[in-house]
């Protein structure tokens, strides 16, 4: 079944997701009860940036974060208040959505995908297929963890994630998924997308992006090690904001044009160069007003600037599930050696297959609907972080 023969069947599951119990602790997600089958008239968007290999060699993987975070805007803009599921993977994303706004979802998705390539002379892959063409072979779980009072964050499971990702890349099956009625006009939402903080230092002595495959034949098997492996985790770096990439002393406003460039190109055409110009000291002037507005505590009606820091710490994705776990955490170098270790073990015995990148930083891109309310601040580690680190994750799995 390709895109084109989906058809609506149920519109009354529109609010399936925005109705789902709320979770509250991480290791919540271990647990099969707690998840959820989406229903079969939803159907999963998958992207990612091809071919993304040279553009992380010369140091783009900001722009790569970006547009993966401009698939996810995108679409939020599209169903504007309904809660739909969501998780960004670094160099893409994966996000489900009802039948009904599937044609403008197409528009958009291609919208990004022309600007990945005039812009960023980059290539977004996109796909959306429908759950029929997914859980005749595999399942969409999901449930909703709170993450923060600003945000609630999506976890899926059951496989079916990661088998659409495989058929929206297999070369004989993408065109099956591509959206086909291409619109040299079609446009885009970018509205709450935002790049305008500094890359984030480590804390400690490194940042580690990890993703983590659990291969055990049984469901019970399969929650016991991910539980296993979040308690290892949470035991060698600290259950609390000790292994946490993002904390406000450690964030910063950009001001330089390297910084601020890639959420200009998002907003203004290339022809338009007076206007990247003045849009780039807009957002210079937003910054410093925000650096005053915060570093002397200022309230305002909306907002007490010397707690934003604070909300956008809260409110990032730096631990998720998508059928894989993925961790960005802040650490030394004997704590990875000593989860590494014990991944290695669980690998020889054939119980998982994990991947890793060491930076010396974080990344962040925000997707921000209210400064005190709706929001989440996507992290990934910089130089690659979950690209690479899903690279090496393949390279095990083959063996």
């Amino acid at each position: 079944m390709s895109i084109q023969d989906f058809q609506p069947q149920n519109t009354t599951s529109e609010n399936f997701y925005a109705d789902l119990p709320i979770l509250h602790d991480f290791a919540d997600i271990t647990h099969s009860e707690n998840f959820y089958a989406v229903p079969s008239d939803w159907a999963a968007i998958i992207t990612d940036i091809a071919e993304s290999t040279k553009a992380i060699e010369d140091g783009r993987y900001k722009d790569i974060n970006l547009l993966g975070a401009c698939s996810i805007i995108v679409i939020l803009n599209i169903v504007g208040e309904l809660e739909i599921p969501f998780v960004f993977g670094g160099d893409g994303a994966s996000i489900l959505i009802p039948p009904k706004f599937i044609p403008e979802a197409e528009q958009a998705l291609l919208a990004v995908q022309k600007l990945a390539a005039d812009e960023f002379n980059l290539i977004l892959r996109i796909g959306i297929v429908p759950l029929a063409a997914i859980t005749s072979n595999y399942e969409i779980k999901v449930a909703k963890l709170r993450i923060s009072d600003n945000y609630v964050q999506a976890i899926l499971r059951g496989g079916g994630i990661s088998y659409a990702t495989r058929l929206v890349k297999d070369k004989a099956t993408t065109d099956l998924y591509s959206p086909k009625h291409q619109n040299s006009y079609a446009i885009a939402d970018f509205s709450g997308l935002e790049c305008r903080w500094q890359d984030i230092p480590t804390r400690h002595e490194e940042i580690l992006s990890l993703i983590v495959f659990v291969t055990a034949p049984s469901q019970s098997q399969i929650d016991n090690l991910y539980r296993d492996v979040i308690n290892q985790i949470d035991r060698i770096y600290g259950k609390g904001t000790e292994c946490h990439p993002v904390v406000s002393t450690n964030l910063q406003l950009a001001f330089g044009e390297k910084n601020l460039s890639s959420e200009t190109r998002i907003f203004i055409a290339s022809k338009n160069w007076l206007k990247r110009i003045l849009y780039s000291w807009k957002l210079r002037l937003i910054n410093l007003l925000g650096n005053f507005l915060m570093a002397f505590n200022i309230k305002t009606k909306a907002l007490n600037w010397g707690d934003y820091k604070q909300i956008v710490s809260e409110s990032t994705d730096f631990k998720k599930f998508d059928d894989v776990l993925r961790m960005v955490i802040s650490g030394t170098t004997q704590q990875r050696q000593k989860i590494i270790d014990y991944l290695e073990k669980k690998f020889q015995e054939g119980r998982l297959v994990y991947g890793f990148h060491i930076s010396d930083r974080a990344l962040m891109t925000c997707l921000v609907f209210e400064r005190d309310g709706r929001q989440v601040h996507f992290v990934d580690g910089a130089d690659g972080g979950y690209a690479l680190a899903a690279k090496k994750m393949k390279e095990r799995m083959k063996s």
